[in-house]
């Protein structure tokens, strides 16, 4: 048994433990420590030709293993820089990435150390959360909290700088415990009543319609959605993430008609996606249509437009809420008439 490592191999055993099977980089001096401990933990290490194609790349990793994290490794300064893009991408995409930047050493701070720049600051305003960890020991801890803020609440980029000195210094293995991971994506639901409202609200709708977008992904929602449109027979539009969540030859998925469907509602179900340029700030919905909005955080509520129900949580989740209190309930929810309607106008298309 190892009693004895350093800190580079201390980040691949933690990196082992949060269940990551590869890491994208272009490798660079400052973080050849992590690639060793890589190699130890069995940790398949991917090198690219451009940590901006690194970072893309564990972007996509993450697109495809829901509740877990994509690592980037990236050497200081001018490694760091280039990945700036694809950080920005996965802030703007909701991606749960974790990148790990090199630094010069700590003991050598401002005094000019080779490719020395505050990565911290640059990463700040688009990531989740940007820290440096000085302290050897403290690495399992910082780790957790980046792939804990990766992955919670809507996802998105980690940084975490960790300079020279800190990932070769040697540390008693003895002395300290590998951080226990656990799932970390929202699970908590709306209440009651504001399911029962939401419910109220679509008995009142002649023509109401579903706006899916990427948080329905990150609450691997898209069964619980097929089975509400089951229920209902609304239309449903996709964007973003949300493509692939509702199959393509369900009765309810439509591409085509979403200007038609969109003039004429007097109901949105927004499942996951905001009321951005895509829906012209909001100004895409009829002024007199009902909002009904489902996202992962209540900031994201009520963004352009108000919602007139929201539900808050996971989205998977709630719809499933949903599609209970539509079998209690004793109203006709059956809106197929204007999904047919907008069917037969895409035929014709």
């Amino acid at each position: 048994m190892e009693f004895v490592t350093h800190g580079g191999k201390l980040v691949a055993k933690v990196l082992k433990a949060a269940g990551v099977e590869c890491v994208f980089t272009l490798s660079g001096g400052h973080v050849m420590g992590i690639y060793d401990g890589c190699l130890d933990e069995g940790i398949e290490v991917v090198d690219v030709r451009h940590e901006q194609a690194a970072v893309h790349a564990a972007d996509a990793w993450a697109r495809l293993h829901p509740g877990k994290v994509g690592v980037a490794i990236l050497t200081a300064g001018p490694g760091v820089t280039d990945g700036v893009t694809g950080v920005a991408n996965a802030w703007r995409a909701n991606s749960p990435i974790l990148v790990i930047g090199g630094q010069g050493p700590f003991r050598h701070t401002r005094r000019g150390s080779l490719q020395e720049m505050d990565h911290v600051s640059l990463m700040r305003p688009i990531s989740k959360w940007s820290e440096a960890c000085f302290d050897t020991t403290r690495i399992g801890e910082y780790l957790e909290s980046a792939i804990r803020s990766a992955l919670s609440g809507v996802p998105g980029p980690a940084f975490l700088e960790i300079p020279m000195d800190v990932l070769h210094d040697e540390i008693d293995l003895e002395a300290l415990s590998i951080p226990k991971f656990r799932d970390y994506r929202v699970v908590s639901t709306a209440s009651q009543p504001h399911i029962d409202a939401s419910i109220d609200l679509l008995g009142g709708a002649m023509k109401p319609m579903v706006m899916a977008g990427t948080s329905l992904k990150w609450s691997e929602g898209g069964s619980y959605l097929c089975d509400f449109l089951d229920k209902t027979g609304m239309p449903c539009f996709v964007n973003g993430m949300a493509r692939g969540e509702i199959p393509w030859d369900h009765p309810s998925f439509l591409s085509l008609t979403r200007k038609e469907a969109l003039d004429s509602t007097d109901l949105v179900v927004l499942a996951g996606t905001p009321l951005d340029f895509r829906m012209k700030f909001g100004r895409s919905i009829p002024k007199d249509a009902k909002i009904i909005q489902l996202d992962l955080d209540e900031a994201l509520i009520g963004v352009n437009r108000a919602a007139d129900v929201a539900l808050v949580g996971n989205i998977g989740q709630n719809f499933a809420l949903m599609n209970e209190a539509l079998a209690r309930s004793t109203k006709d929810h059956d809106f197929s008439s204007f999904r047919d309607l907008l069917r037969s106008r895409e035929e014709e298309l």
